[in-house]
C-alpha cells in the first residue's frame, strides 16, 4: 500500500522562488524504511511529498489518496521485489504513467512489471542518503521533466447498451448508436453541471498503449441464425484479455454498441477511449470455419497486425487462444512474460460442441427478453454442461441465469428453490475453476440475496481480486459495497468500471445508485439520466429518480417516474406512496392492493416501504420482521434505503438490520 496526504511538506530551495511542485510518493509498505529517506531528500530539496504517513487518523483513506494522485505534478514509484507485486503500488503507477507524470525507481534492481518497462528506471540501489548524490539529481531532472510535459487528453463518457442482471457477462437487449451517444452526451452537460460529469468521466488514459476494445466479430455466413457464435468468439477474447494486469479492456457493453457496422476506427476508439481496437469476422461453413482478426491503431487507422485462421470446427478455440496471445504480445512489453496470464479464461471448454451451446445460451440470456428467453437459456447452458461436465463458465452463467428467473418469481417458495439451485450451481464453478471471477461474483450475489452478507463479502472482494479488468464485477462490488455503507470502495470500483465501459448503462445506472444510496442527489441524477438517455426501458432507475423527486418534494415528478418504471413491483410500490400523497389514502390503498394481490409475501420489503412512507409504524415493522423471516432479498438495501428513514429511530429496525449482519451508519 501507498499513499499521500493533505498538502504538507517541509520548505526548501524553491519554496520561496515559486509554487513548489507536488509529488505523489508510491511505495509498498514493507519498504517504508528504505522509503523514507528517500521522501526526505525529496523535501529538503524543496518538494511538497505526499505520502501515507501524512494521511490523519479521520481522513478518508480512498478519496485523500485519488485526490492526490490526480493533483500531482509527478508520481513517483519505488519499484522493489515486494512492490511489483502490490496492486496499489501498480494502479497509481498506471495513472502516473496514463498522466505522463511517471518517475520510476528500483531500490533493489528489480525490473518494473509488464506495462511499464518503456521509462527508464531510475536505480536507487547505491544511493548514500545524500540529498546532492548524483541518484537525487536525476530524480529531480525527471521530475523537472515531467511535470512540463502536458497531461493526457481527456476521453469524454458516452454510454451504450443494456445490464447484465448480476454483474458479469455482456450486456443484455438495447443497442448504441452515434445519435443516442451525442443525446446522452447532451443530457449529461445539462443534467448536472461540470461538477458532476467530472465525478463519473473516465481516466485520461486514451492514450495507453495497452489499452484495446474487442469490437464485436462480423458473422460473414449469411445466416442471421449464425450471429451468436461471432459474438460469442470476441467475447471470449475479450474476457481473456481483460484478466491480462496489463491490458486495460473496454468492457462488452461500450463495445457492443458498434456491432453490424464498419465503423471510423478513430472515432470508435475516441469514443472508448483505447488506443487499439481488435475486429474480426467468422464464416462457419459445414465442419470448418473461416476467422479473421486484425488489430488497429486507433490514432491513425493503420492495422498493426492482422491474420486469417482456416481451421476445422473443433479448433475454435485453440484459434482464440492464439489470437489473444498475439494481441497481448503486441500490446505490453516482450521482454518478459506475465507468468500469471494464460491465453485461455478460466473455466472455459475445449469442446467446440459445448463451446457453441453456450454461445448460443449467452445470446439467448441478453435478449432480456423475460422469462421465456431466460428458460431457452438455460436449457442451453444445460447442453453445455452435458457435454462437457467440466465447463465452469457454463455453470456461472446458469447460476446467473437461475438468479435471474427467481427474480421474476411471484411465488416465494419456488424462488428460494430456484435460488438454492443457481447457489449449488456457482459453487460447482468455482470448484471447476477457483480463478473465475464470474464464478466468485454469481456466488457473491446468491449469497447476498440470501442475506447471507459476511458470506458475499468474501466472494464479491475475491471477484474484485481477479476481475480488476472486467468492468461488469466491478461495477457488481461496487453496488455491494455500497448495500454494506462501504461508499469508499464502492466508488473506487464503479470509477475504474467507468473507465473500462464508458458506454454501459447499466455500469452508469450503479453509479447513480451508489450516489443516491450516499445521498449525493445531483451525481446520482447525472448517471442516471445517463443511463436512461441510451436505454429507455433500462429497470431500476425511473424508480430511483421517483425516489428522489419524493425526497425533494416533488410528488407529481415522483408519480410520473414511478409510474415510467418498468418493474412492476417497484412500480407499484412507487404509485401507492404517491398516490397517497396526491389523491389521499384510498387511492394509495388501491395501488398497494395491487402490489399485495400480484405478488404477495414476495413484496413484502416494498410493502414496508409503503407503509413507513404513510406513517404506519408498527406495521411497516411488522412487515419487514416477516420479510425478514422469509429471507426477502430486497431487505439488501434496508441499510441506505431513504424511504425506510421514518423507522430508522426504532428498536426494532436496529434489530433487523443486525441479524442481517449490517450496522447503521452513523
Amino acid at each position: 500500500m501507498s499513499g499521500a496526504g493533505e498538502e504538507q511538506g517541509k520548505g526548501g530551495a524553491l519554496a520561496d522562488a515559486a509554487p513548489r511542485l507536488q509529488l505523489f510518493f508510491s511505495y509498498s509498505r514493507t519498504d517504508q524504511k528504505q522509503a523514507m529517506p528517500l521522501i526526505r531528500a525529496l523535501e529538503q530539496q524543496g518538494f511538497a511529498v505526499w505520502w501515507d504517513g501524512l494521511l490523519e487518523g479521520g481522513d478518508n483513506f480512498l478519496p485523500t489518496t485519488e485526490a492526490a494522485l490526480h493533483k500531482a505534478d509527478a508520481v513517483v514509484v519505488l519499484w522493489s521485489k515486494t512492490s511489483i507485486d502490490s496492486h496499489w503500488v501498480r494502479d497509481e503507477a498506471t495513472v502516473g504513467r496514463d498522466r505522463r507524470r511517471l518517475v520510476p525507481l528500483s531500490m533493489d534492481g528489480s525490473l518494473p512489471p509488464l506495462g511499464f518497462r518503456q521509462f527508464q528506471v531510475i536505480d536507487v540501489t547505491r544511493w548514500n542518503g545524500k540529498a546532492t548524490a548524483p541518484e537525487l539529481k536525476r530524480i529531480a531532472s525527471a521530475i523537472a521533466a515531467v511535470s512540463n510535459a502536458p497531461a493526457a487528453g481527456s476521453a469524454p463518457a458516452q454510454i451504450g447498451n443494456a445490464p447484465a442482471q448480476i454483474g458479469h457477462g455482456p450486456a443484455q437487449a438495447g443497442s448504441t448508436n452515434r445519435r443516442n451517444l451525442l443525446i446522452a452526451m447532451g443530457l449529461l452537460a445539462g443534467a448536472g453541471g461540470i461538477g458532476a460529469w467530472r465525478w463519473f468521466r473516465p481516466e485520461a488514459t486514451a492514450d495507453a498503449a495497452n489499452s484495446v476494445a474487442v469490437l464485436p466479430f462480423r458473422n460473414l455466413s449469411g445466416r442471421a441464425d449464425q450471429d451468436y457464435f461471432a459474438e460469442g468468439v470476441a467475447e471470449e477474447l475479450r474476457t481473456t484479455l481483460s484478466l491480462n494486469r496489463q491490458l486495460l479492456v473496454s468492457g462488452s457493453a461500450s463495445a457492443g454498441g458498434f456491432r453490424n457496422a464498419e465503423p471510423d476506427t478513430r472515432q470508435v476508439a475516441r469514443a472508448l477511449g483505447v488506443s487499439n481496437l481488435l475486429m474480426g469476422s467468422v464464416r462457419p461453413s459445414q465442419d470448418r470455419v473461416r476467422i479473421t482478426a486484425r488489430l488497429v491503431d486507433g490514432n491513425t487507422g493503420l492495422e498493426r497486425w492482422s491474420q486469417a485462421f482456416d481451421r476445422g470446427m473443433a479448433d475454435v478455440l485453440a484459434v482464440q487462444a492464439e489470437i489473444a496471445t498475439t494481441v497481448a504480445d503486441a500490446l505490453i512489453s516482450t521482454l518478459a512474460k506475465d507468468a500469471n496470464w494464460r491465453a485461455e479464461r478460466p473455466g472455459s471448454t475445449r469442446n467446440a460442441a459445448a463451446f457453441d451451446a453456450y454461445a448460443k445460451g449467452e445470446a439467448l440470456y441478453h435478449i432480456g427478453g423475460g422469462s421465456s428467453s431466460d428458460a431457452q437459456a438455460l436449457a442451453a447452458y444445460d447442453k453445455a454442461i452435458a457435454i462437457d461436465p467440466d465447463y465452469g463458465v457454463a455453470y456461472a452463467s446458469r447460476a446467473r441465469t437461475l438468479a435471474a428467473i427467481a427474480n421474476q418469481e411471484s411465488s416465494v417458495t419456488r424462488g428460494n428453490r430456484l435460488r438454492s439451485e443457481a447457489l449449488a450451481s456457482a459453487r460447482k464453478a468455482i470448484a471447476l475453476a477457483p480463478d473465475m471471477p464470474e464464478g466468485h461474483s454469481s456466488l457473491g450475489f446468491l449469497l447476498m440475496t440470501q442475506l447471507d452478507i459476511g458470506s458475499a463479502k468474501s466472494a464479491y472482494q475475491r471477484a474484485f481480486e481477479l476481475g480488476l479488468g472486467n468492468a461488469s464485477i466491478l461495477s457488481a462490488f461496487a453496488e455491494f459495497s455500497s448495500n454494506i455503507g462501504d461508499f469508499d470502495n464502492a466508488n473506487a470500483a464503479i470509477k475504474r468500471a467507468t473507465r473500462l465501459d464508458p458506454l454501459s448503462p447499466s455500469v452508469f445506472r450503479n453509479a447513480g445508485m451508489i450516489a443516491f444510496a450516499a445521498k449525493d442527489y445531483s451525481a446520482a441524477r447525472v448517471a442516471l439520466a445517463t443511463a436512461l438517455s441510451l436505454n429507455p426501458r433500462q429497470g431500476i432507475v425511473h424508480y430511483v429518480l421517483g425516489d428522489m423527486a419524493l425526497i425533494a418534494g416533488d410528488v407529481a415528478e415522483a408519480r410520473r417516474q414511478y409510474a415510467a418504471e418498468p418493474s412492476r413491483l417497484s412500480q407499484l410500490r412507487g404509485l401507492a406512496i404517491a398516490d397517497a400523497r396526491l389523491s389521499g389514502p384510498a387511492a394509495g390503498e388501491a395501488q398497494m392492493a395491487k402490489l399485495v394481490a400480484e405478488y404477495g409475501d414476495g413484496g413484502l420489503y416494498q410493502q414496508a416501504q409503503v407503509l413507513a412512507q404513510w406513517g404506519r409504524i408498527d406495521l411497516a415493522l411488522a412487515t419487514l420482521e416477516r420479510a425478514l423471516a422469509l429471507r426477502d432479498s430486497g431487505l439488501v438495501l434496508a441499510l441506505n434505503d431513504a424511504l425506510l428513514d421514518p423507522l430508522r429511530s426504532q428498536a426494532r429496525f436496529q434489530s433487523v438490520l443486525a441479524r442481517i449482519g449490517f450496522s447503521s451508519p452513523a
